[in-house]
This record gives C-alpha cells, sequence and structure tokens, in this order.
C-alpha cells in the first residue's frame, strides 16, 4: 500500500494553483494594471500624469506638484524640514520671512516682495483652512517681473 498517495497528489496540486495564482497575480498586478492606468492617465490628463511640468520660453524649469531645490538667496526657498521633502508649497509666514534675505541679495523693494507673496495667496479649502504660497509660482513672478536679476535663469 503506498503510505500518503492521495494526500500527496492533493498537496501537489494546490501547491501549483498556489503558484499559478501567485505568478498570475504579479503578472495583473505588477505589470498589466499599472500599464493600463499609465494609458488612460495618459490619454485623459497628460499634464497630470507627467508631473505638471511648468515651462519658460520652452523650456522645463520644475514642476508644479514637487518641490524644486532653489539654493540661490534670489529665490525664495521650499520648506526644508517636511516630511517627504517635496512639498512644493510654503506657508505665508514662511515666505515673509524669506523676504528681508532676497531684498538683501536682489535689492527688489520689501513692498514688492511682499506684494508679489499677497497677490499668490492660496486656501486649503477654498477661503477657509491655511493659506500658503507655491514657491515656484513666486520665483517664476520674481523672473518675470524683475527680468534683469534674474537673466541668468531665465535664458
Amino acid at each position: 500500500m503506498i503510505e500518503g498517495g492521495f494526500e500527496t497528489v492533493k498537496l501537489k496540486e494546490i501547491a501549483l494553483t498556489g503558484a499559478r495564482l501567485a505568478i498570475l497575480s504579479a503578472l495583473v498586478c505588477g505589470l498589466v494594471f499599472p500599464v493600463v492606468i499609465t494609458g488612460i492617465a495618459q490619454i485623459a490628463m497628460p499634464y497630470q500624469a507627467n508631473g505638471q511640468i511648468v515651462y519658460v520660453n520652452g523650456k522645463p524649469i520644475g514642476s508644479a506638484i514637487i518641490a524644486q531645490s532653489f539654493t540661490s538667496p534670489l529665490f525664495f526657498h521650499p520648506r526644508n524640514n517636511s516630511a517627504s521633502g517635496v512639498d512644493p508649497d510654503i506657508t505665508l509666514n514662511s515666505a515673509y520671512s524669506q523676504v528681508s534675505r532676497i531684498n538683501v541679495s536682489t535689492h527688489i523693494p520689501v513692498a514688492s516682495l511682499k506684494a508679489i507673496i499677497s497677490s499668490n495667496v492660496m486656501w486649503t479649502y477654498w477661503i477657509a483652512g491655511t493659506p500658503y504660497v507655491s514657491v515656484l509660482k513666486l520665483n517664476m513672478v520674481l523672473m518675470e517681473k524683475y527680468p534683469q536679476i534674474y537673466s541668468a535663469f531665465v535664458s
């Protein structure tokens, strides 16, 4: 008499079925699904799917949703203490705290820098919530309004 013959065959079938299911799941979840979703996103909303790249004079200068590492004292800087380091926005207090540094570096009047900040305020929930500004947007306004100061960065 064969010891455990029926049970051994049944266990092998279960193991093979499990292995097939694992491979199929890996292919569907790891390959097919991402390719399909990426294709739909590229067709339905290509600007968002490609990282919301912002262009100046046909040249990509950054992303509207990912922080850029502005290090020159001529520019507004993103916050360096956010958990991921990719937050493109800063609080109004953070923006206003950088005005004196930019003023010293560029000689742009403090009132003009504060006006740029004030005219680019966004809100978390329409008019409620925490007001904030986009670092990229502020720096783009600086480059646009003061091309003589920022000519090295615009060309």
